[in-house]
């Protein structure tokens, strides 16, 4: 079950002008419930003005190596959004020495390390992930290749520059860089432009062997992440090969249902090994019929975006207004997002255990 604890920040580190990486220290008697995947995220929460925020970051550090006590420290990237109150308190007021709420790590855009070749197709911050994906594997596993390919708008703008160096110089044989930037021309290198579908299909083949790749890690802006899966799949990639994560989805980039819900209609929930039943309010999520109850629900960004509060429908039917967190095979297996579901029919039951 997802927890919240107070953890340290030891170092703030300035990345660009808009962004920052935290780094935070793990006590002894946390180690365990911090140990993480690579590619997994960590929510952080925050009061302003009297009202929670929470916001999901990606933890770009390398997991922590199998049958190790967890992680000493837990590093994050921060880029400001505008209007963002989570992004700006981060970036303007956490100094060394604070400490921040952070929950224990979830999500499911991970990769187990195996022998392979492997690669990634990231805008801005999408390096985040992506970074503890490659860096664990290519620490790991000898027999594994990564391509990375990321797309920024200028090379100020580019996180993580010195790790991504540090990669290059430790696996030259197996790690392979390549940069694309929207608004700045490069003196080597692609040409600038946007990576979107047409040019993915015309520059993956001439990289990589594409039909013998092991997976594919795609994180970013809504519209990279589905114009490089559109590309994937026109090259035949399977789609159990493509694995996504979005970090920012415009407003209409996929619009909300709008069939009615049930006059009356009711939750029943199964929440660390305890259960309720509750009437849902008309128009409210199920995730905020939960919250009314059981404020300990695990939730982050309440926009079908981290899929943090995934839960597996037990009974009854829901419609999800968006869904941009969970693979098509969870959702076949009977995975809903709370924060995106409403009833369909007059009982519901979902299990947050499983």
């Amino acid at each position: 079950m997802a927890r919240f604890h107070t953890l340290p920040v030891t170092a703030v580190d300035r990345l660009t002008d808009d962004s920052v990486a935290l780094t935070l220290a793990v006590p002894p008697e946390l180690r365990a419930k911090y140990r993480h995947a690579p590619g997994q995220h960590l929510a952080l929460r925050h009061t302003v003005d009297g009202t929670e925020i929470r916001r999901t970051y990606s933890i770009c550090s390398p997991a922590p190596a199998p049958g190790s006590e967890g992680p000493r420290t837990l590093r994050i990237g921060v880029r400001l959004v505008e209007g963002g109150a989570f992004s700006t308190y981060a970036l303007k007021e956490i100094t060394a020495g604070d400490e921040v709420e952070v929950m224990t790590p979830a999500g499911r855009f991970t990769l187990d390390p195996a022998p392979g070749r492997y690669a990634a197709i990231v805008g801005g911050s999408g390096i985040t992930p992506v970074l503890s994906i490659v860096t664990t594997l290519l620490a790991r596993e000898p027999q594994a290749r990564f391509c990375l390919i990321r797309s920024d708008r200028t090379s100020a703008s580019t996180m993580f520059l010195e790790e991504v160096a540090d990669l290059k110089d430790r696996f030259p044989e197996r790690f392979q860089l390549v940069t694309v930037l929207s608004r700045e021309e490069q003196q080597a290198g692609l040409p600038s432009g946007r990576l979107d579908q047409e040019r993915l299909t015309e520059l993956l083949p001439a990289l990589l062997p594409v039909e013998q790749l092991a997976g594919w890690f795609l994180c970013g802006p809504f519209g990279l992440v589905q114009g490089a899966e559109r590309a994937l799949r026109g090259l035949g990639v399977p789609r159990a090969l493509i694995h996504e994560e979005i970090f920012h989805v415009d407003a209409g980039a996929a619009p909300a249902s709008v069939s009615p819900a049930p006059a009356h209609s009711s939750v029943t929930v199964r929440l660390d090994g305890r259960g309720g039943t509750w009437p849902v309010r008309d128009g409210e999520s199920l995730l905020d019929t939960v919250l009314r109850n059981r404020p300990d629900a695990p939730y982050a960004c309440k926009g079908g975006v981290c899929g943090t509060c995934r839960a597996f429908l037990v009974a009854g039917k829901v419609r999800m207004d968006r869904n941009f967190a969970l693979e098509p095979e969870e959702t076949d297996a009977g995975y809903v997002l709370a924060c995106q579901s409403h009833p369909a029919t007059e009982k519901v039951e979902l299990d947050f255990d499983r």
